[in-house]
């Protein structure tokens, strides 16, 4: 009897041609690029001197102590402020805060004039109905017409009527961060402060904080 020769299977090695992808993937990118919305850089407003040559620089410099509100930048994300005008015999006036709501921001809102008037309360509110305007359901603001409304907000012109505003000067010392600067800011848009400058340091400043205790 014959035996059976057994049959030997072919084998055939598989490949894959990837070539086609690329440009596939090409296409792709090009495609996203073109379609892709870039993101925009983030930007914060900010209020510069007048230079108007003629204001004096005391005209340029005068605020109210009643209206104003001094924050120091301290070591250690330590935060200070002094309601009013700094008095340089008087280390007291220097009071330490927190960041956020139960700190700065109570501070900028629980400010009152001598007329009684809480500034940045209503702006606030003003604002927040301002808000609430614009993300309504069927709301037909545009983005020009809010941010002119805001401007007036921070202005002080409130239906028809003119309220003082905060005077907020900001003065970081050499030991703060950046990003406590930033806060800073930040603070000044969520308060929608219209009138915020950033100073230096002077030298009764440096001996005030020294007295007591500032770094």
């Amino acid at each position: 009897m014959a035996k059976k020769v057994a049959s030997k299977q072919k084998k055939m090695n598989t490949r894959v041609d990837f070539t086609p992808m690329v440009d596939m993937m090409m296409l792709l990118i090009t495609f996203f690029m073109l379609c892709t919305t870039l993101s925009k850089p983030m930007s914060m407003q900010l209020t510069m001197p007048s230079n108007d040559q003629k204001l004096s620089d005391e005209e340029k410099s005068v605020t109210k102590a009643s209206h104003t509100i001094t924050i120091f930048l301290g070591a250690n994300d330590k935060i200070y402020y002094v309601a009013g005008i700094p008095q340089y015999d008087n280390p007291d006036c220097i009071k330490e805060t927190t960041w956020g709501r139960q700190g700065i921001r109570d501070v900028l809102i629980k400010h009152t004039t001598e007329e009684g008037i809480n500034p940045v309360a209503r702006i606030m509110k003003a604002k927040a109905d301002l808000d609430a305007r614009k993300t309504a359901v069927g709301s037909t603001m545009t983005d020009e017409q809010y941010r002119k409304e805001l401007d007036e907000l921070r202005k002080g012109n409130l239906n028809g009527e003119k309220i003082p505003t905060l005077t907020i000067i900001i003065k970081p010392l050499d030991t703060a961060n950046y990003n406590n600067l930033v806060e800073a800011l930040d603070e000044m848009q969520i308060c929608s402060i219209g009138k915020y400058v950033i100073d230096k340091i002077s030298p009764d400043d440096e001996k005030l904080l020294a007295q007591k205790g500032v770094k």
